[in-house]
């Protein structure tokens, strides 16, 4: 099982969340599966229902929703 791609928060959307595939991930995005949204903000991380590659917030990172 490969690792958790880890991420820091300036890596996520507004939404908090990031695209699937995705280059940080070492992913060509013309050879992949569908892009998808994966909404990492929401418990920390969050896994690829194609491809199974889980994205992780990075330790000590945190979301600044400005709410």
């Amino acid at each position: 099982m490969a690792e958790p791609i880890q991420l820091k928060a300036a890596d996520l959307n507004a939404q908090g969340g990031v695209f699937c595939p995705n280059k940080a991930a070492g992913m060509q995005l013309w050879n992949s599966h569908p892009r998808v949204f994966l909404d990492v903000g929401k418990t920390g991380e969050a896994k690829c229902p194609y491809c199974g590659t889980v994205y992780k917030l990075a330790d000590g990172e945190h979301l600044d929703h400005g709410h």
